[in-house]
């Protein structure tokens, strides 16, 4: 799962960058078509002290992130990762910032 890890590691460090200096936390909601050619984003952050807020990364960071989700979610379908279900088609990404912990949640059209 080498590989796997490093596009968690990829895909966190982005978010890390692409985010408020004071995010404590990062959760990116992207709803990604199976022909991966666009991409739909919500970001929020919570800051240091609690707050929730929402931000608008440069849209390099956006256009990367959808190129990395497409690698990732080719990855889960080449490796037969999907649970016999069809390829995801949205996802959350949670990063906690001090635990260092990425969790990513996928979600499938039925």
């Amino acid at each position: 799962m080498n590989e796997l890890d490093d596009f968690h590691n990829r895909i966190g460090q982005l978010l890390i960058d692409a985010g408020p200096s004071d995010a404590h936390k990062i959760i990116a909601r992207a709803k990604l078509p199976l022909d991966g050619e666009s991409c739909e984003y919500e970001y929020d952050y919570v800051d240091q002290e609690g707050k929730d807020d929402w931000f608008v990364p440069d849209k390099l960071a956006s256009h990367d992130l959808r190129l990395l989700l497409v690698k990732m979610r080719d990855f889960y379908i080449q490796n037969n990762m999907t649970n016999g279900r069809p390829a995801w088609t949205a996802c959350e990404i949670i990063i906690d910032i001090p635990a260092e912990k990425i969790n990513i949640s996928f979600q499938y059209d039925d």
